[in-house]
């Protein structure tokens, strides 16, 4: 059997830049959601998607904030913030729109589908495609803001820290928001209780998302972790993390702030007394004021003057 040939071009993917928007959809009175714009075409995996929650009426270029879902890196869902957000209407992403700030929230390549650094490309690609299509959907790509929960805390801190060498001039990461996330890869074992974490164990989420056991890789494990970046000229962090956090201590959000402070960078580390992972343990209003806490770090990171 002959295999036709075809040129080169012809199999070649569409630019997700020049692709037409979904529709906007109406979630919620005074939001606008842009659902499953393609943001990047990889060869050999699935198109990526990206959500874009906007306000109705945006008075002006809108800052924006891009939100990485969590999920150990190997599952998880754009559009969730955690269990506790679940039930809010309107749900989180809309208060942020309402609140004046466009809302990316992408899909990545899970540790299942690529190891990293490949979930940092795919968030880097997505900020580069905001940057790219600013000014048709209304955005101020010089004020972003990276927020992240768990493992996607670890990944807006990465992209937060890379941002400047990956990204182009006139993109600028202004803030980053990091809830109950790891700092430092290597260290893990060392901040939990004996027996809690094996860093021998090649099937642990940092294991797969390295692609090796922790002791066995530990400069991919330096790789992958944030404190590896900080330099004095990290934006500011915003870093809660729960006291009684038994899958990611608390030390390792103490561990990042004080790398950053040891820099010369600005880190606001806020412990939250008795929370446990995804803010289990804590109440409602407890859970309401760390989402209020990161919303107005956010809004002064995006009133803060460019450097």
């Amino acid at each position: 059997m002959t295999v036709p040939s075809f040129p080169a071009g012809l199999l070649a993917p569409p630019d997700p830049v020049a692709l037409p928007l979904p529709p906007a959809a109406r979630p919620a009175p005074g939001v606008r959601l842009v659902r499953g714009a393609v943001y990047t075409v990889r060869d050999g995996i699935r198109p990526l998607e990206l959500d874009l929650w906007l306000p109705d009426e945006p008075r002006a270029p809108l800052p924006v904030i891009v939100a990485v879902h969590g999920g150990a890196w190997r599952t998880g869902l754009r559009e969730d913030m955690g269990p506790r957000f679940r039930r809010w209407w309107p749900g989180p992403f809309a208060r942020l729109a309402r609140a004046g700030f466009a809302v990316a929230c992408p899909s990545y390549r899970l540790s299942g589908e690529a190891v990293h650094p490949a979930q940092l490309d795919d968030l880097t690609a997505a900020l580069r495609w905001l940057h790219a299509r600013a000014g048709e959907l209304g955005l101020d790509t010089g004020r972003v803001i990276t927020w992240g929960e768990s493992a996607g805390g670890h990944l807006a801190a990465l992209l937060a820290l890379t941002a400047p060498q990956r990204v182009p001039d006139g993109c600028t990461v202004a803030g980053c928001v990091v809830w109950y996330a790891p700092g430092d890869l290597t260290t893990l074992a060392l901040h939990l209780p004996p027996g809690a974490y094996d860093p021998t164990d090649p099937h642990s989420p940092e294991a797969r998302l390295i692609g090796a056991a922790i002791a066995d890789a530990p400069a991919r494990a330096r790789a992958a972790s944030p404190v590896t970046y900080v330099t004095a000229d990290a934006p500011p962090f915003l870093i809660l993390h729960g006291t009684g956090d038994s899958i990611i201590p608390v030390a390792q959000g103490e561990q990042l702030a004080a790398a950053l402070r040891e820099a010369g960078a600005r880190a606001d580390f806020r412990p939250v007394a008795g929370a446990d992972h995804l803010w289990v343990g804590l109440s409602d209003h407890d859970v309401e004021h760390c989402f209020t806490a990161s919303l107005e770090f956010a809004r002064g990171c995006a009133a803060a003057p460019a450097p």
